[in-house]
């Protein structure tokens, strides 16, 4: 793949698959359905029927936070995350998963402590580590799971 060849990236906001050529993604590129930002630098919420489309569709990776909202050890992390994305986009999408809202989601892939980060590329879990990290350590473990 050459940096003209599009790729397909799915909108944070209405979900709808864009064509974005690689070397357009550092310029800010737009949705064409809602005209909103590609990328914001923050972590995109998921849901049952967002998950399942942002890890299958786009062809950037996807770092995914498996969390929930009474986890100290998560809650400690997520400004750590807010950071790292601000540092990956647009090279990967970090997003975020309450397990306790998507119970089935989170049993699909074996969640069994959290915090637990998975990295999603071409709809694989290409790497996975469990416990809260720092934003370096986050953006590191990153960079060395995508090689």
């Amino acid at each position: 793949m050459t940096t003209s060849d599009p790729l397909h990236v799915v909108c944070p906001h209405c979900h709808t698959t864009n064509r974005i050529r690689a070397d357009d993604l550092a310029s800010a590129p737009d949705c064409g359905q809602c005209h909103r930002p590609l990328f914001e630098g923050e972590p995109l919420p998921l849901d049952e029927a967002s998950f399942d489309k942002h890890i299958t569709r786009s062809q950037i990776p996807v770092v995914v936070d498996f969390w929930a909202p009474w986890c100290g050890p998560c809650l400690q992390m997520a400004p750590f995350f807010h950071e790292a994305a601000q540092q990956l986009e647009p090279q990967a999408r970090l997003a975020k998963l309450d397990t306790e809202a998507h119970q089935s989601i989170a049993a699909r892939y074996g969640i069994r402590s959290i915090p637990t980060m998975i990295v999603f590329q071409g709809g694989r879990e290409i790497a996975r580590t469990s416990g809260a990290r720092g934003a370096s350590d986050i953006v590191r473990w990153v960079r060395q799971s995508l090689g």
